[in-house]
């Protein structure tokens, strides 16, 4: 009798059918805290949803109390971050997952880091902008309350660096744009993209 090997716990991807609809994109939202990525990338989700098309969020909040909870704020830390995610979504991809992808990733060689991690045909980045101003007054998660008191020393756009995409594939502005125009333009770019 001949020894068969282990099961994968994984289709391999060029072994798997494709589902009936299978959309092996990434939407990476990238933005300062409080300007709305997480708040769009639900909005999104909900709205393709209702359309019958499951899309996976992958949220750096999220990550962060988990999969990523070993990780803190250094640039090597946070390079490390958008690299699991980059891998996840990835994964996702691969077995024909949408994946909306928000994660402050403030350096721009880390978000392309995650481009060519995922595929730059299966790629999108979105730039989420809101003005700094705009930003500390929804402060959803009171961080920025935090840093003006000094209990937070490293934060993206104040004492640490982000740098804002040069060439993004979409950018929304939510400064005084309202939610659900902006979901309205990340739709109508997705199914540009759907349609390729």
């Amino acid at each position: 009798m001949t020894k068969e090997a282990p099961p994968s716990s994984a289709l391999e991807a060029v072994d798997a059918p494709p589902p009936a609809r299978s959309y092996p994109i990434t939407l990476w939202l990238t933005g300062l805290s409080g300007a709305g990525k997480t708040t769009l990338a639900r909005n999104l989700q909900r709205r393709l949803y209702d359309r019958g098309i499951t899309a996976l969020r992958v949220d750096g909040d999220e990550l962060r109390a988990g999969l990523t909870s070993d990780l803190g704020f250094s640039a090597e830390e946070r390079h490390a971050n958008v690299r699991r995610a980059a891998h996840m979504a990835k994964l996702l991809n691969d077995q024909g997952v949408l994946v909306l992808a928000s994660l402050i990733s403030p350096a721009a060689r880390d978000r392309e880091a995650a481009r060519q991690i995922v595929g730059a045909d299966r790629f999108a980045e979105v730039y989420v902008h809101a003005d700094l101003e705009r930003c500390r007054q929804r402060d959803p998660k009171g961080l920025y309350r935090k840093v003006a008191s000094g209990s937070i020393a490293q934060f993206t756009g104040i004492s640490a660096p982000y740098e804002p995409p040069v060439a993004p594939d979409l950018t929304v502005d939510t400064t005084t744009t309202k939610v659900e125009e902006c979901v309205e333009v990340l739709a109508a770019f997705l199914d540009g993209r759907l349609s390729r």
